[in-house]
């Protein structure tokens, strides 16, 4: 059996939505991005309403929260009172909006839960089984380290940001 083209936006969306939230953000925030991605033009938020199954409250807040990340814009029609939405499709754009989102201190506040737990794992004051503690820490510095490599990653790209995409696509084509 074929699949119907609904069926496949809707599986889209569906994905984006799972993706949305593993990033840290809302479910319904990537189903609002998927929805004005595959459209070809911009709409409107009661059609975004009715895409995605959202309340309107929902979708209007999201919105907002998109567009102030740059991944979404907003735009007008001239004798028309609505507000047409479109999505960002310059995905270098879009990761790096991502990424500056989640540098917030919800992602900090992650960072410094690791360390602090590591060093009173590591100040020797933690009484209990040596082998738990043991094990404990292995597992927090591997943690630490991914976080760490996730920052690390975060800040190069948001400092090519500085550097122009067209002077990083010049770099990238000079190491191949």
């Amino acid at each position: 059996m074929t699949p119907k083209l609904s069926q496949i936006k809707k599986d889209f969306t569906e994905s984006l939505s799972q993706i949305s939230r593993f990033w840290g953000f809302p479910k319904g925030m990537g189903a609002i991005f998927a929805v004005l991605y595959l459209s070809p033009a911009p709409i409107p938020l009661d059609e975004i309403v009715g895409l995605t199954g959202l309340t309107k409250g929902a979708v209007s807040t999201e919105v907002r929260t998109l567009a102030r990340m740059g991944l979404v814009h907003r735009s007008s029609k001239l004798g028309d009172r609505k507000d047409y939405y479109e999505a960002e499709t310059d995905f270098y754009t879009s990761i790096r909006s991502i990424l500056k989102e989640r540098q917030n201190s919800e992602f900090d506040r992650a960072l410094r839960g690791v360390r602090e737990t590591l060093e009173k794992l590591d100040s020797g004051s933690v009484s209990g089984d040596e082998a738990e503690i043991k094990f404990l820490r292995e597992r927090l510095k591997a943690l630490q380290e991914f976080f760490n490599a996730i920052d690390s990653l975060t800040n190069a790209v948001i400092k090519l940001d500085k550097l122009g995409i067209s002077n990083v696509a010049k770099i990238l084509n000079v190491l191949k």
